[in-house]
């Protein structure tokens, strides 16, 4: 196992650095520049949206449900474990790179949220499906394309991100109480069931409520951090700039200086934002809505959320706790050093309301996640209930077995599925990106209140076929 490990890290290592960052900041950066930064001239657009994206007819996935269960598979261990991993191995420069990949991330998420939205089918249970996996058979028109997506992103989130969840709550539950991973991966497996055997409607309803209270509760315990170090907020700042950029050696991670922080941060960035990954789009496409760009918002926006505001609350509480020191290595690893940082400074009460955070932050990730991968088997085996059962029992095996699994092993295994999902959709939404950007200028020209029509619509570069956008039913919400 450490052998594959190793190999796999170098694997990674490689892969990283010379295709999928310059790949993923490059096509941020090209979709910012197109969409005139978006995520910083329509913000205020994206916060509105948010209050008014409830409603829904019955049966249906609102626009802040699917918003929610998007969140809800954001934040999550990559938030918990991820972000103390990253600075551990990169220092507190990793933190910078996080930032970053984030903030030009929102305009790769808003244009494949769209996509997404633009490309999706109506499904037999009154809902819809759509993604990745859709819109390169519809827009690109290859199904076979489609497949190997949908075949790579049913490994990553049916499998290996399902381990990482699991595996991050036993490990809390171990460090913290001693409980055995088996007994968490079991109690794991049986929640998991009880939610997901009711299909994405009820991981709708589940986390609606759950992931937006989720992360309100741990930013203000946050808030009462950064408030009670209010002096070292200048500090921290400074040795997360220094450090990025490699002027402070003593500032620098494990694995040392600027590449280790660029590496660090912008695979840990990923793996919690997810932008550009093709994964979010799957949850975007089942949301009921009057036009395709509002949903792409909402999708930008909970790049914000996840990384701007979730992140760097776990990044500061690491930073001023005491615990960390650059450049030596941690008894303390993922979620373990992020609870004790946060117990150093409010006391030990923290630690098992942390714990029961920590469980929501895992469990909504993992029911999230089984969203992305239902979405995807239902590309490959179109109402088969035989291939959703067993999906659905394959995630619950993963809940059990992840909990039992290497922690390393674990983040390792993860990081190179998503190396291969994450190609195949990045060159799709840039080949279909003049699609979304039609999408824009489309709502943009309409004051984001017109409802949305494809037939002989000028910004768009053609017609689709199938499209449920259509002008007979213009007004209603799809």
């Amino acid at each position: 196992m450490d052998a594959i490990t190793n190999f796999l890290g170098i694997f990674n290592d490689y892969i990283y650095q010379w295709i999928l960052i310059p790949v993923l900041v490059g096509t941020g950066l090209y979709f910012t520049f197109r969409s005139r930064a978006l995520q910083v001239r329509l913000f205020g657009k994206m916060l509105k949206v948010i209050a008014g994206s409830r409603d829904a007819e019955k049966g249906q996935i609102s626009s802040f449900q699917a918003f929610a269960m998007g969140l809800a598979a954001r934040v999550g261990t990559g938030n918990i474990a991820g972000v103390a991993i990253a600075i551990v191995l990169g220092g507190p420069g990793a933190v910078f790179w996080m930032w970053l990949v984030a903030l030009i991330g929102m305009a790769t998420a808003f244009v494949e949220a769209a996509l997404a939205q633009l490309f999706k089918v109506p499904w037999y249970d009154g809902t819809f499906r759509g993604g990745p996996a859709y819109y390169i058979w519809k827009g690109l028109k290859s199904w076979k394309w489609g497949a190997a997506f949908a075949i790579s992103l049913l490994f990553t989130y049916g499998i290996a991100f399902e381990f990482v969840q699991s595996n991050t709550f036993a490990d809390t539950l171990k460090s913290t109480y001693g409980v055995n991973p088996i007994y968490t991966g079991i109690a794991m497996a049986i929640i998991t069931a009880v939610v997901i055997l009711g299909g994405i409607k009820s991981v709708a309803k589940v986390t609606e409520l759950m992931a937006p209270l989720m992360a309100l509760v741990y930013c203000f315990l946050a808030l009462v951090i950064i408030f009670i170090h209010f002096d070292q907020i200048i500090p921290v700042f400074s040795s997360i700039f220094a450090s990025a950029f490699g002027l402070d050696s003593a500032a620098a991670g494990t694995a040392g200086g600027f590449l280790a922080a660029l590496l660090n941060g912008t695979k840990r960035g990923l793996y919690s934002n997810e932008a550009g990954m093709g994964s979010a789009p799957n949850a975007a496409s089942t949301a009921t809505t009057i036009h395709p760009a509002r949903q792409g918002l909402l999708q930008s926006m909970g790049v914000f959320v996840d990384t701007i505001l979730v992140c760097s609350a776990t990044a500061f509480i690491i930073l001023v706790s005491g615990l960390y020191t650059p450049g030596q290595e941690s008894k303390l690893e993922g979620a373990a050093l992020t609870i004790k940082s946060m117990s150093s400074t409010l006391g030990s009460w923290v630690e098992p309301v942390m714990t029961v955070l920590i469980f929501f932050f895992c469990f909504s990730t993992l029911i999230g996640n089984y969203v992305y991968a239902e979405v995807n088997m239902n590309y490959l085996f179109p109402r088969s209930q035989k291939a959703t059962l067993l999906l659905r029992l394959t995630v619950v095996a993963a809940a059990y077995i992840g909990a039992v699994t290497k922690l390393s092993f674990v983040w390792t295994l993860a990081d190179t599925s998503m190396f291969f999902m994450s190609i195949i959709n990045l060159i799709a939404i840039l080949l279909l990106s003049k699609w979304a950007f039609g999408l824009l200028k489309d709502y943009e020209v309409g004051g984001g209140e017109s409802a949305f029509v494809s037939e002989g619509n000028t910004y768009l570069l053609g017609e689709i076929a199938e499209s449920i956008w259509t002008r007979a039913d213009a007004g209603k919400a799809h």
